[in-house]
């Protein structure tokens, strides 16, 4: 089987740097600014070129900030993928974007005209970093903006046009009050965005707070208080009509007259990101950026593959080589196996389907993994169904170790 290509654009750029972000983002690079879109539209338009302008179901642009980039630039980039890839009609195309008071450009925040130029340009999803609605939880995490500018933010982005709106927020903050999680929840739902995408604080290499912790300077994050959170949150939003259908991404069903019941209009699930979970292919563009593409059928090992990091050498390697490419692994056998598992895994209803596992893998899951999945079944940590095996509810919380089960 093959599948349309989803399309990545990251855009590495911020005011400033999160005190728990490890993403390739820089801040105070806006000089770079025009010559890196300039790379990037080049790097896009090369990729299309090479593969005969394929059909593409979905851009997401991110980073980073798109939103610090001036309009005309995130223009350029659209129109790029328009031209290198046959961006299908009703395509998912994605912006992320961080709130702040309004007109606030050199923060990265976004107002009310902008986001309208966003939905002028053809973006229809837009992806919020709100991370809490409590100020001194957005202080602590080192955001720029505040709980009533993230409301505001929200509200201009309706205003401007937008009807499918992601909120990102985070939990398991060191010591952090349930209380203030259940009032940062309640706040979400009232906002009624269609997507809610929920992270559990995590300490990471290269993060500022991964080097005060080690200091000693502030407290690790507890695994046992992000549990109880992460649980209070799958009751609370289940009872608001969100419907998990990810470890960390609930979506709202939206009613509809369309015909078709999982049409886009209908379906709030990131289709983008459903792409990763279902390990089809994706090009990424931009420094740091990862791609991964399947190999035609009997032909050989998929193969994945990541630009250079950093910001002016990905300009410079595109100037002089017309490739960003730093590395690139192949992956067939049972580490492709391993890998839809443990991809797949994270989608909660959906899980590996005994047909999407034969499709991609030319096996049987039940003759691969018969013994893993007996195990972690008798753990009550998979379930395993007439056509599919997928976690069960104590599995999401224990996820990573059920997925390194599955991994050579």
């Amino acid at each position: 089987m093959r599948f349309p290509i989803a399309l990545y654009l990251h855009v590495p750029f911020c005011a400033t740097r999160c005190h728990y972000c490890d993403f390739n983002t820089y801040a105070g690079l806006e000089t770079l600014f025009e010559p890196y879109v300039t790379a990037l539209c080049q790097e896009i338009r090369s990729a299309g070129a090479a593969r005969g302008r394929p059909a593409a179901s979905t851009i997401f642009i991110g980073g980073g900030t798109p939103t610090v980039l001036p309009a005309d630039l995130l223009v350029q980039a659209l129109a790029a993928c328009r031209e290198a890839f046959d961006v299908a009609a009703d395509a998912e195309i994605t912006c992320e974007a961080n709130p702040g008071p309004p007109a606030a450009s050199k923060t990265g925040a976004v107002d009310q005209p902008r986001f309208a130029l966003l939905r002028r340009m053809g973006v229809n999803r837009l992806s919020l970093g709100v991370q809490s609605f409590d100020d001194d939880e957005l202080r602590w995490l080192g955001r720029i903006h505040t709980s009533s500018e993230a409301t505001r933010a929200f509200t201009a982005a309706r205003a401007a046009g937008f009807a499918n709106l992601n909120l990102d927020l985070i939990f398991g903050l060191p010591g952090q009050p349930p209380a203030t999680w259940r009032r940062t929840l309640a706040h979400a739902v009232s906002l009624q965005g269609e997507h809610l995408s929920l992270y559990g604080l995590t300490l990471e290499e290269g993060a500022p707070l991964t080097d005060r912790v080690r200091r000693g300077l502030t407290p690790a994050p507890d695994d046992d208080l992000a549990a109880d959170l992460y649980l209070f949150a799958a009751d609370f939003l289940a009872t608001h009509g969100y419907v998990q259908y990810e470890i960390s991404n609930w979506a709202r069903p939206v009613q509809t007259t369309s015909a078709t019941p999982n049409s886009p209009a209908s379906d709030r699930r990131c289709r983008h990101n459903l792409t990763y979970w279902r390990r089809e292919p994706y090009l990424g563009f931009g420094a740091g950026a990862h791609s991964f593409e399947t190999a035609p059928e009997a032909a050989g090992a998929d193969r994945r593959w990541w630009n250079v990091r950093a910001v002016p050498d990905y300009i410079q390697r595109m100037n002089t080589t017309g490739s960003a490419e730093a590395g690139q692994e192949t992956i067939g056998g049972r580490l492709a196996m391993g890998e839809l598992m443990m991809l797949g895994l994270r989608l909660t209803m959906e899980g590996v389907s005994d047909a999407r596992f034969r499709e991609q893998c030319g096996a049987e899951v039940a003759e691969v993994f018969e013994r893993e999945i007996r195990r972690l079944a008798g753990r009550g940590l998979l379930e395993r169904l007439p056509d599919r095996v997928r976690l069960t509810p104590n599995g999401r919380l224990l996820g990573n170790r059920v997925f390194a089960q599955f991994l050579p």
